[in-house]
C-alpha cells in the first residue's frame, strides 16, 4: 500500500546563499500533495560554529538580512537546543528512513542544493534521490497569485513555520492545474 505521505517540504534557514553557506535551522515536514494534509515533522537548530568548523560559509549580506527580521525569527534561531551539523544531517536521515518521498525545496540550489552540499562536507550520502527532487517557485510560476494571497501563519523564516505555509499555497496550486 502507498504512504499517504509521499511528498517531504524541506525549508533551511542559512547564513548565506551560496551552495557552501552555513545552515542555522533545518525543517522538513511529510505531506500529500494533493490534499495538503501534513504527517510527521522534523526540525532541527544547527550550530553555527560546527558549520564553519566543516568549511561552510556566512556571508556578511546574509547576517545584515537577519538583523533586519522580526525579533520572533531571530529568536527562532536560539529557542531549540542547538545540535552539530553532522548530528542535525543524521537525524534528518533517520527521519527520512527508507521513504522514497519526492523532496521539495525552494529553487532547484537552494533547500536541495545547500543540503547536499553539507551532506558532502560531512561525508555522508543524501538520503533521497536527486532525480526525486522537486522546486516550489517553478509549482508556484504557474499560479503566482495563490502565493501572494496565501495567508502566512506563524513566523516567517523558522524553518518548520515555513514548510507548512509552502505545502499549503504548493497544494492549493496544485489543484489549480489541468492534467
Amino acid at each position: 500500500m502507498k504512504s499517504k505521505f509521499e511528498h517531504l517540504m524541506l525549508d533551511i534557514e542559512t547564513m548565506g546563499t551560496s551552495s557552501n553557506s552555513a545552515i542555522v535551522s533545518i525543517g522538513a515536514v511529510e505531506f500529500n500533495l494533493e490534499t495538503g494534509e501534513i504527517g510527521r515533522t522534523f526540525y532541527r537548530n544547527v550550530d553555527l560554529q560546527s558549520c564553519l568548523d566543516l568549511g561552510l560559509h556566512v556571508e556578511g549580506s546574509t547576517v545584515s538580512w537577519w538583523l533586519k527580521q522580526t525579533q520572533e525569527a531571530r529568536e527562532s534561531l536560539d529557542k531549540h537546543m542547538k545540535y552539530s551539523l553532522p548530528v542535525a544531517l543524521l537525524n534528518l536521515s533517520d527521519f527520512i528512513d527508507k521513504n522514497n518521498y519526492y523532496v521539495w525545496g525552494n529553487s532547484a540550489r537552494f533547500d536541495c542544493g545547500i543540503i547536499a552540499d553539507a551532506y558532502k562536507a560531512i561525508q555522508v550520502n543524501l538520503p533521497w534521490r536527486f532525480f526525486n527532487e522537486r522546486d516550489v517557485r517553478t509549482l508556484v510560476s504557474f499560479a503566482p497569485e495563490i502565493k501572494k494571497d496565501y495567508e502566512f501563519v506563524g513566523v516567517a523564516h523558522d524553518a518548520l513555520a515555513d514548510c507548512i505555509h509552502q505545502i499549503g499555497y504548493c497544494s492549493k496550486i496544485y489543484s489549480t492545474l489541468k492534467f
